[in-house]
Parts: C-alpha cells; structure tokens; sequence
C-alpha cells in the first residue's frame, strides 16, 4: 500500500511536469474518412448526415471484420537512406499537413546482427531522441535497430502543434485514420529492412507504441516477434481513464460514451486482432503502479491471453509508467525487453 501511494504520487508529479497540454475541441472527424477505405453500408460522408456516430461505428465494424484491407500496405516505392543513418519514404496515407505525409526513420546498425534487426516505436509525444538509447543496448546485443518516427511526431510535426495531438485526440475521425497511418508506416519500415536483407524481424513499441507494435505484427507477416511494452486490450479505455490522456477525456466528455468510442476505436485496438499473435512470439510488458495504462487494463490483456492460450512470456515492473523511464527501472526494462528480442530472432 505503501510502495502504491508512493508511485501514484511519483507518477502525478512526473506527469504535471508537462504544461502544454490543451483540451482541444470535440469532433467526429467525418472528413478523415474520406483516405479510409469504404464500407458497404456507410452513407456518403461528403453529404450532410444526422448520425455521425453511426457513420464511424459502420466505419469501425468494417474495419474490424476487414482488417486486412483496412491495413493493407505496399512496400514504398523508393526508400532514402542517408549517410547518417537518416531514413526518409513516402507515408502511405496523404493528410492534409505535408510534414506529416513524410516518414522519418533512423537506422542503427549492429556490427555482427546475424540478419536480425527490430523496428522500434516510441510513447506517445517521444522527441526525436526518444528510445536511441534503447536502439544502442539492442545494438549491443547484435541486434539492428530501425527507430520510427510515428505520424505528427519530431519531424513530422507541424508548425502549429506543440504536441503530438493529432495522433490521439478528442477528434475521433482523426484519431482513426492517424492510428491507422502509424501501422502502415510501420509495415513499410518493415519492407525496408527486408530490401535490406533482414531475414528475422521484430518490432518492439512503448505505450502508444506498443498498441501499434501489437497491430503491425497481427497483420505483417514478416514480423516474427512483438515486445509489447505497457498494455491494454482496448484503445478508449487507456484514453477514457490514464492519466496520460485527462485532458482527451475532457474534451470527450458529454459527447459520445464509452461504449461508443471503444466500438469506433476498436480497429486501432488490440482486442479484435489477438488472436492473429499466436505464431508471433510475444513478450507483454506492464507497471505494477501504472496510472497511465491502469493495472487492471494490463492484466485484463494478460488473462486474455492466457484464455485463449496464444504463447507470450510475461514481465511486470515493479514501476509507474512514467517512472518506467526513470533509473534503475529503465535499465530493467531494458533487460527485459533485450534479452527476449535477441533470444527469440
């Protein structure tokens, strides 16, 4: 009890140190349908509509029941890859902020990797230096690794967001297709490094990160292995009650209820996709403290896959999920996360 009070309030402290946040305003985010594939049953969204939340609900029902459509992906056509280790393509998906529509990527090779290599999300609002270090200990253990910049991320952020709002937001059109633009990105950093001849490829993510790391496994088959660090089954749980997202909540708030948003949030959600891991070796990660993914978020994912009896190793920090990047539990974190990736490619 005591160790929990002491985290929780760590956890508050940390997360305070952030001022920028903004309770940006509620929208359905009908017009970012237009670059998602279409549905058989949802009306026309170009014309005016009395029931938004159903167009998105037909949207997410599809989606669900069609993912692989809905996540279908190409290799890019041409991959930039600088003398630094700087990687540039061109996203799959075409927002309306150029910035955005240009993936940014950095490679760190290992000298002797074997033909194995991971690509590595970030959390939510990572700055461009964000997991390098993480990148290195991978390196260290003969593994390459691809750092990805996630969509309105570091480079890919435009001159008029302080934060990476757009990815996860009171906008809930948005949120989807944005989401949606991450695992397509992700699969094709993944295309890159098979161009490159990497035969044994991992993906690892964090927080967000690792919600995307899960999805482009379910649905990329060159991905042979997943560290999923910091989880939950569900999308609009983590927004509706972590701390990390209050000021989403806010702006959520006395316009669509939980049910609603954890149906239309349900294909950039673990969940629906489980069950398209089991011959994808797994690690779960979570915090024992963690107010950001809540603790019975976390096991609520573990039991689930333990019910349906998919194969995954499981490690428990003893943490909060911003202190998880503090010392000593980054380092044990590291472990964790290092061991099984060069163990299992």
């Amino acid at each position: 009890m005591i160790f929990r009070w002491a985290f929780h309030r760590w956890e508050e402290a940390l997360h305070n140190r952030s001022t920028d946040r903004i309770v940006r305003e509620f929208d359905w985010g009908l017009e970012w349908l237009h670059d998602l594939p279409h549905t058989p049953d949802a009306p026309d969204t170009d014309g005016p509509t009395p029931d938004p939340a159903s167009v998105l609900l037909a949207y997410a029902d599809w989606a669900v029941a069609h993912s692989d459509t809905f996540f279908a992906s190409t290799d890019a056509p041409e991959y930039d890859l600088d003398a630094h280790g700087h990687l540039r393509f061109a996203s799959e998906i075409v927002t309306p902020h150029a910035e955005n529509n240009v993936v940014h990527a950095r490679l760190y090779r290992a000298r002797a990797d074997r033909g194995r290599a991971v690509v590595v999300m970030p959390q939510w609002n990572s700055d461009a230096d964000g997991h390098v270090g993480l990148c290195r200990l991978f390196n260290r253990a003969g593994l390459t690794a691809l750092r990805l910049s996630k969509p309105y991320h570091d480079w890919r952020k435009p001159a008029e967001l302080q934060r990476a709002d757009y990815i996860v937001s009171s906008n809930v059109g948005r949120t989807l297709q944005v989401c949606r633009q991450a695992v397509l990105d992700a699969r094709r950093a993944v295309g890159f490094l098979a161009q490159q001849g990497y035969s044994s490829i991992g993906i690892c993510g964090t927080s967000l990160g690792s919600c995307l790391s899960m999805l482009t496994a379910a649905h990329e088959p060159r991905v042979k292995v997943a560290a999923l660090n910091h989880i939950s089954p569900h999308f609009a749980d983590v927004v509706w009650e972590g701390l990390s997202t209050r000021h989403v909540r806010e702006g959520l708030d006395g316009h669509v209820d939980l049910d609603t948003l954890r149906r239309i949030w349900a294909p950039i959600s673990p969940y629906p996709f489980m069950d398209r891991m089991r011959d994808t070796r797994t690690l779960l990660v979570y915090a024992q403290y963690d107010l950001t993914f809540p603790l019975h978020l976390s096991k609520s994912f573990v039991q689930e896959f333990r019910r349906r009896g998919i194969p995954h190793q499981l490690a428990v920090l003893p943490c909060g999920h911003y202190s998880t990047g503090k010392t000593p539990f980054k380092y044990l974190d590291g472990y964790w996360l290092t061991k099984f990736l060069s163990r299992s490619l």
